[in-house]
C-alpha cells in the first residue's frame, strides 16, 4: 500500500514537472513599460493588448504608462538598476546608451528562430550590429497652426519660408495679451526642443548637423539656424520661460491659445483636439531658408520597441514585439495614432479620412525624413549639452557662432571617448 502510494505521488510530481517545463501550468506576466498609451484615445491600447492576450493564453502584459519625460527616466532608472520591463518602449535617442549598459536585448537571434522576415520592418536600429529596436509608429514633426488666430491678424497662406515664419509670427505677437507667435522648450530636464524645436530647421532646408559621422556644428547650416533663433528671440515673438520650458508646457500652451505656432509631433493631434475641441489648426511643414527648392528634411520621432536584456521572458516578450510588428496589428495602431507604419505592408487608414494627417502624409511624400540624433552615443546629454549653450546665446552671453563653437567642442570630447 505504501509502495503505491510512493509511486502515485511521484507521478504526480512528474507530471507537474512535465506541465511546469511546457509552461501549460505556469502562466507568464509581462511588463511593457511605454508613453504612448496617454497620448491615444482611451483603450486603444489596451484593447490591442486584450487581443494578443486571448490569442496566447497563458501571457498576460500589464502596461506601464506615464508621460514621455517620466518613462524615459523610468526606463534609464530601470536600465541602470537591473529592473527594467520585459518590454520597452524606446526612443531612437535612448538606444545607443542603453545597448552599451546592455540593458537591451539582440533581438537578431529572436527573428531568426522565428524565421522573421526582416523585409517587413521599415527599420531595425542596431547599435555595434546588435538589433535592438524596431520603430512601430514613427510621427513626423511639423508646424502646427492656430488657423482662427492666423486669420484674426490676417495671414492667409500658411509660411513656407523663414522670414514668411517670423513676420507670421510677429502678427500673432502680442505681449500685453499674453499671446506670442512661436514657443520653444529648452529644458535640460527635457532637452528633446534640442531636436524638435532648433535642428529641425537645419534639416528642413536638407541640411546636416554631422559630417561623415562627426558633429559639425561649426558648419554654416547650423549657426544659420540659431541665427534665425536668435532673432525671433529679439523680435519678441517666442513666448517667455524658454530656459524651463518642456515639451508638455509647450502643447498647452497652444492648446490654450497662447501660441499662434508650434513644431510638434503628429501624435498629439488626438491630445489637442480632446483638450480644446474647438480649436482649429492646420500643419505644415517646417520653412526653409530661402531659395531652397530641394526636398525638405521632415523631423520625426518614433515609438520604438524593444525586450529587456533582464527578462525572464525572452521568448514571451518576442512573441508581443512580433505581433505588434505584423501587418494587420501595425496597421491598426498607426491608424489610431496617426502615424507612419513601422510595418511596410501595413495600410493606414488616416490618409483619406482626415485633413489633417492627410496633409501630413503630402509633406511625408515630397520630403524625406530627416533626424540625425538616432543612434547617436549619449544622445540626450548631447541634447542637454547644447541647450546650455543655446540659452547662453539667448541671454546675450555669446553669439551663435560662439555657442555652435562651445557645443562643438563639448560634443567631440563625447565621440572621442
Amino acid at each position: 500500500m505504501k509502495l503505491q502510494k510512493t509511486m502515485v505521488a511521484l507521478k504526480s510530481a512528474t507530471a507537474i514537472t512535465l506541465l511546469s517545463a511546457t509552461g501549460a501550468m505556469a502562466d507568464v506576466s509581462l511588463e511593457f513599460t511605454q508613453w504612448w498609451e496617454p497620448e491615444l484615445p482611451e483603450n486603444a491600447l489596451r484593447s490591442i493588448v486584450d487581443d494578443f492576450e486571448a490569442a496566447n493564453p497563458g501571457i498576460t502584459v500589464t502596461l506601464n504608462s506615464g508621460p514621455y519625460a517620466t518613462t524615459r527616466d523610468q526606463i534609464a532608472i530601470g536600465a541602470a538598476t537591473g529592473t527594467l520591463s520585459d518590454i520597452v518602449g524606446l526612443d531612437g535617442a535612448w538606444v545607443n546608451d542603453l545597448s552599451k549598459q546592455n540593458a537591451i536585448a539582440d533581438m537578431g537571434p529572436l527573428m531568426d528562430a522565428a524565421e522573421f522576415d526582416r523585409d517587413q520592418v521599415a527599420d531595425i536600429i542596431q547599435v555595434d550590429g546588435r538589433s535592438v529596436m524596431f520603430p512601430v509608429a514613427s510621427f513626423v514633426y511639423p508646424i502646427f497652426i492656430n488657423t482662427d488666430l492666423a486669420a484674426e491678424v490676417g495671414i492667409t497662406e500658411m509660411p513656407s519660408t523663414r522670414a514668411e515664419f517670423l513676420e507670421a509670427a510677429q502678427k500673432m505677437t502680442n505681449a500685453d495679451e499674453n499671446r506670442y507667435g512661436w514657443t520653444l522648450p529648452l529644458s535640460l530636464q527635457s532637452p528633446s526642443g534640442v531636436q524638435n524645436d532648433v535642428l529641425s530647421w537645419v534639416w528642413a532646408s536638407g541640411e546636416s548637423m554631422m559630417d561623415g559621422g562627426t558633429p559639425n556644428l561649426e558648419g554654416e547650416a547650423v549657426i544659420a539656424a540659431l541665427d534665425y533663433i536668435k532673432s525671433m528671440d529679439e523680435a519678441g515673438v517666442i513666448a517667455p520661460g524658454i530656459s524651463s520650458k518642456t515639451e508638455q508646457e509647450k502643447v498647452e500652451e497652444f492648446v490654450n491659445g497662447r501660441v499662434g505656432m508650434m513644431v510638434d509631433t503628429l501624435a498629439h493631434v488626438n491630445l489637442i483636439r480632446d483638450r480644446n475641441p474647438d480649436l482649429n489648426f492646420e500643419i505644415t511643414a517646417i520653412p526653409v531658408v530661402e531659395g531652397y527648392e530641394g526636398a525638405r528634411g521632415l523631423p520625426y520621432a518614433s515609438w520604438g520597441i524593444g525586450i529587456s536584456e533582464s527578462t525572464e521572458h525572452r521568448d514571451e516578450a518576442w512573441k508581443f514585439v512580433e505581433y505588434m510588428m505584423s501587418e494587420e496589428v501595425n496597421a491598426r495602431l498607426v491608424s489610431i495614432a496617426n502615424a507612419f507604419p513601422g510595418n511596410v505592408n501595413a495600410k493606414p487608414d488616416f490618409v483619406t479620412s482626415d485633413p489633417a494627417f492627410g496633409k501630413a502624409f503630402e509633406i511625408f511624400q515630397e520630403g524625406y525624413l530627416a533626424n540625425e540624433f538616432t543612434g547617436l552615443p549619449v544622445a540626450v546629454d548631447l541634447m542637454r549639452q547644447f541647450s546650455v549653450e543655446i540659452q547662453k546665446m539667448l541671454d546675450g552671453q555669446q553669439s551663435p557662432a560662439e555657442a555652435a563653437a562651445a557645443a562643438q567642442a563639448s560634443w567631440m570630447q563625447e565621440f572621442e571617448q
